[in-house]
């Protein structure tokens, strides 16, 4: 038998505000809720199952890969909705995106805080690449 990454619980304060901001920024659909979760499922059959919780929330990080054409759409949709973007997950190039491996690459946070990065080619895809570590200004929107 393979091995097969299937779902993963993602802790929030209000589910329905964090699974339908995800879908909304990535094109996905939420699912019916299954109990005390609402699943947003991913391409690859990946499920994030949102949970409401009144403790303190760990900050997760969450890393989506998308084609170039997706990455436009995501990178539109992050715009126009005015979620703060940065090319890194320290936050040293707010409102940049990142061409590293040859593709384009995007941080923001969810509601709960969570760290979400897309990107178009996973890590050391290309290492040789001219474009690893250059940033760019994603104009803004008037």
């Amino acid at each position: 038998m393979s091995v097969e990454f299937n779902h993963t619980i993602v802790l929030s304060r209000d589910r329905e505000k964090s699974a339908h901001f995800l879908a909304q920024i990535l094109g996905l659909e939420v699912g019916e809720p299954a109990g005390v979760f609402l699943p947003v499922e991913t391409a690859n059959g990946v499920t994030l199952d949102f949970a409401t919780v009144e403790t303190d929330i760990p900050t997760q990080h969450y890393a989506f890969l998308v084609s170039e054409e997706e990455f436009d759409g995501v990178l539109a949709r992050l715009l126009k909705a005015e979620v703060p973007i940065q090319a890194d997950p320290h936050g040293k190039h707010p409102g940049r995106i990142n061409r590293n491996d040859g593709g384009h690459g995007v941080y923001f946070l969810d509601p709960a805080g969570h760290g979400l990065e897309v990107i178009t080619r996973p890590y050391g895809s290309d290492p040789a690449s001219e474009l690893n570590g250059v940033t760019e200004e994603v104009p803004a929107r008037g």
